[in-house]
């Protein structure tokens, strides 16, 4: 049944409540590092004489290019097409198929600031070494991740692949490819993140980009924890073993599905925990993670649970996500990488935060039920409840 269009609106202002008042300042794309959003991209003034260069393919070259914009020392990141037998090809003619060429970019640098080998680490980062056929959603030949390596460059790159290998157990089929000759692509395609930053982002997160790079090479956060919040996170993460897509489709609801691994929204005022007073602690319904606790629960007046702070902070991670209703700050589990909701700053004392999450992503623990499932360490917090 379709629904009128005052009922269309109705459902639209209340998706949207979950989406605060104010856009986010700055867009983020992580792809190894932070790139903030409206800026120019770096341009350092040096001689060519004194500048190096690396030719890199890695996928989506929209995406590529975030990756070393900002980075210092980094003069200039061009996109553009290497590695066939047609020159000054177009990018309807490389997609095509047909020329050889790579999706790739030039990156420019001062080697007095940065390293080749920082630079590569970065590439690695950045790209499915064990994906031969393509990058994330992009498939074909021209989409593959490769090298093209000068023959000074060549030694550092096979010692990097060979680092990259001893990670993982199966083959890397990222190609150290001889340099070839750079062709530009089209104006339209440089600093697309910057020209057209809804589309940019909604492509990427659609691509699933940034959730396989943190499922190959870990969450870019961990650095950053205490001794004791890593210790926290690895102790969750080794009693986790991911199931497959369809041991999950089989084992969640469809909206369990649709929310945690497709990045859903359930609708507000009538899912399971909105209206939940009991005592008890949430935790990932994917993984079991502790997440949030009852105490840190609030009536927000949005129709969806919110919280105040997590139970658990190692095992909350956030990052960028905009959107058409403004750009978000998005919060994923850290064991499990499912979806819960999304944290704004206008949350009451003692945070000012409001973490507003779906139930569909969650499961209620009772306090009197903590023990017997596994989460006894929990059980003082509600001693006196």
């Amino acid at each position: 049944m379709r629904l009128p269009f005052l009922g269309l609106l109705a459902l639209a202002f209340a998706l949207a409540a979950c989406g605060g008042a104010e856009s986010a300042s700055e867009l983020e794309a992580v792809l190894g590092q932070p790139v903030h959003s409206p800026v120019e991209p770096a341009s350092l003034d040096i001689a060519p004489a004194d500048a190096d260069t690396l030719i890199l393919a890695a996928g989506c070259f929209w995406c590529a290019e975030t990756a070393f914009e900002g980075v210092p020392g980094v003069a200039k990141v061009t996109s553009g097409f290497a590695g066939g037998t047609v020159a000054n090809p177009t990018y309807d003619q490389v997609t095509r198929g047909g020329t050889g060429h790579y999706e790739v970019i030039e990156v420019v640098y001062d080697p007095e600031q940065v390293s080749t080998e920082d630079l590569l680490d970065i590439f690695w980062r950045n790209v499915d070494p064990l994906d031969g056929d393509g990058q994330f959603c992009d498939r074909g030949p021209s989409y593959r991740s490769a090298i093209f390596a000068t023959s000074v460059q060549r030694p550092l790159a096979e010692q990097t692949k060979r680092e990259v290998a001893a990670r993982f157990d199966q083959p890397i089929e990222t190609k150290i490819l001889p340099s070839a000759t750079f062709y530009p692509a089209e104006d339209y395609h440089q600093d697309f993140w910057l020209k057209d930053p809804e589309r940019y982002y909604s492509y990427r997160l659609g691509c699933r980009r940034d959730a396989r790079l943190e499922q190959l090479w870990g969450a870019e956060d961990t650095a950053e924890l205490s001794p004791e919040a890593r210790e926290t996170r690895e102790t969750w993460a080794s009693r986790f073993e991911r199931p497959s897509d369809a041991a999950l489709k089989a084992r969640l609801s469809g909206m369990q599905y649709r929310v945690t691994q497709e990045d859903g929204t359930e609708p507000p005022f009538v899912n399971e925990y909105d209206d939940n007073k009991e005592p008890g602690i949430y935790v990932d319904i994917v993984s079991g993670e502790p997440l949030f606790s009852s105490l840190d629960k609030f009536d927000s007046g949005t129709g969806w649970p919110s919280f105040t702070q997590p139970l658990e902070p190692a095992l909350v991670v956030t990052k960028p996500d905009p959107g058409v209703f403004g750009d978000r700050t998005e919060v994923r589990s850290a064991v499990g990488d499912s979806h819960l909701g999304h944290v704004f700053d206008d949350g009451p004392a003692p945070t000012g935060l409001r973490y507003c999450l779906n139930s569909a992503a969650l499961r209620f623990i009772p306090a009197d039920r903590l023990e017997a499932e596994g989460y006894g360490q929990y059980a003082s917090l509600f001693a006196s409840s």
